[in-house]
């Protein structure tokens, strides 16, 4: 498949990386030309410097063949040009934009993407794919990391182990038997800061960080398995009223069970447009680091914060002094993946990387054949794939043990059907299947391989 990239900033430069690792033609365009260098230089794609809007920039970067177009750049407007001279000019098939503002998403005007208007198939906002990880997140407080696989019937959990977790020692097949009817497997283990996937023999150490796939309906058991208890979200103090905030915020609004919520936003603009489209929510306008305003905002009987401003650093340290304030869960909005291993000697229960979120979202808008999802696991440590098995595949027809997996990868999930299966060695994998694996960042070449994805099938 011949795809153009629009954009070479974080986001552009994932999808680049994933899509030249399948050995699809990738082409970047950025107009700053260091961006474009680092693409070239790093990945197997090329790169073409200049305003990704401009017809002469798109005809030199192939779209009179090209298959998709990717619109990534910081400009929304961009993006939206791009994908109108994509589609008159060169007749590109499938074109993604990434749109911010949300009066772009609005129900109402949705017909502006029509293909006799503004022709873009699929719109991405990073703001609300932010705000749903950030819901997530609240509905499970004691995982530091979560994603939903398999239409929400497996859920990835990220756990941190305490001294009094009561498996503690326990390697992980004598797991399996003791909790025979449990749909959950251990698939990653994060220890004194190393990554890797722990064979059946490997035990669990105060202080692991785990990553659990588990059924969506053994969540609450599996929690409470690797000792922790889940409570109910009564309050919640969110940070931020921009975009991400006030989605949060509406969508605590329109649940069925009640649950307080206060919002501080510092830009009074902001702050009036949120009280404005609020109805049950208190908006308060102040600096979230104010520990009065905190205080005000009942931080100390609040269940969760969620800081969700633009500024990373505002987010940790608001974080931090709500934990200090007595706040049991803080969940913070990191942009800086480098700022990723500060969140557990500052005592962050858990974080948000809105990169990785809109890198997730559009791969699982690309991709039409074996691979339907992509999550990516710390600083791009380790990729949860969710696939479907086709008849080509090596894998189609064997059992899990037969399959020659890396050592770094380990199956998940497998869903037959309707139906999710906890994994074992002797679980045969099927034409039709829907696996979820997660692979360690070194061994992902090798399991996309195993997948055979190619242009044939997109």
């Amino acid at each position: 498949m011949k795809v153009i990239i629009c954009g070479a900033g974080q986001v552009g430069w994932q999808i680049a990386r994933h899509l030249s690792g399948e050995r699809n033609d990738v082409t970047v365009v950025d107009n700053n030309p260091d961006l474009v260098r680092r693409a070239t230089d790093t990945l197997d794609v090329q790169g073409i410097a200049g305003h990704a809007s401009y017809p002469d920039i798109l005809d030199r970067a192939g779209a009179n063949d090209a298959d998709m177009i990717i619109a990534a750049t910081y400009s929304d407007e961009v993006n939206m040009v791009t994908c109108q001279v994509a589609h008159s000019v060169f007749e590109v098939p499938r074109k993604i934009a990434r749109l911010r503002a949300q009066s772009y998403h609005t129900a109402i005007y949705s017909d502006l993407y029509r293909r006799d208007h503004m022709p873009i198939d699929v719109v991405i906002s990073p703001e609300r794919e932010v705000a749903e990880a950030a819901l997530r997140r609240l509905n499970a407080p004691a995982a530091f990391d979560t994603e939903l696989f398999l239409g929400g019937k497996a859920q990835l959990l990220g756990i941190q182990l305490d001294e009094d977790c009561p498996v503690l020692d326990t390697p992980l097949r004598q797991l399996t038997d003791l909790f025979s009817t449990l749909r959950a497997l251990v698939v990653g283990i994060r220890r004194k800061g190393k990554l890797f996937a722990p064979e059946p023999g490997d035990q669990l150490f105060a202080d692991d960080q785990v990553y659990v796939m588990t059924h969506f309906e053994d969540l609450t058991r599996t929690f409470e398995i690797f000792g922790k208890t889940v409570h109910r979200q009564e309050r919640v103090v969110i940070l931020g009223g921009g975009n991400v905030g006030l989605a949060v915020a509406k969508a605590l609004e329109g649940r069925a069970e009640r649950l307080r919520a206060r919002v501080i936003e510092k830009n009074r603009a902001c702050a009036e447009r949120a009280a404005d489209e609020l109805e049950r929510t208190i908006v308060l306008h102040g600096d979230g680091m104010n520990s009065d305003l905190l205080a005000e905002a009942g931080i100390d009987r609040a269940d969760a914060i969620l800081a969700v401003t633009d500024d990373d650093n505002t987010n940790l340290l608001a974080a931090v002094r709500a934990k200090q304030a007595g706040c049991p869960m803080t969940i913070a909005l990191v942009n800086d993946p480098t700022l990723v291993p500060l969140m557990e000697p500052l005592q962050i229960d858990a974080y948000i990387n809105p990169r990785a979120t809109t890198v997730s979202s559009i791969l699982r808008h690309i991709r039409h054949g074996r691979v339907r999802a992509v999550y990516s696991i710390g600083d791009a440590e380790a990729e949860v794939i969710e696939a479907q098995i086709l008849s080509p595949s090596s894998l189609a027809g064997r059992e899990i043990r037969e399959i020659d997996f890396p050592e770094g990868v380990m199956v998940g999930a497998v869903m037959k059907g309707d139906e999710m299966l906890k994994p074992t060695g002797s679980t045969r994998i099927d034409e039709g299947d829907v696996i979820v694996v997660f692979a360690l960042a070194e061994d992902v070449p090798e399991v996309e391989r195993l997948f055979q994805v190619s242009i044939d099938f997109f």
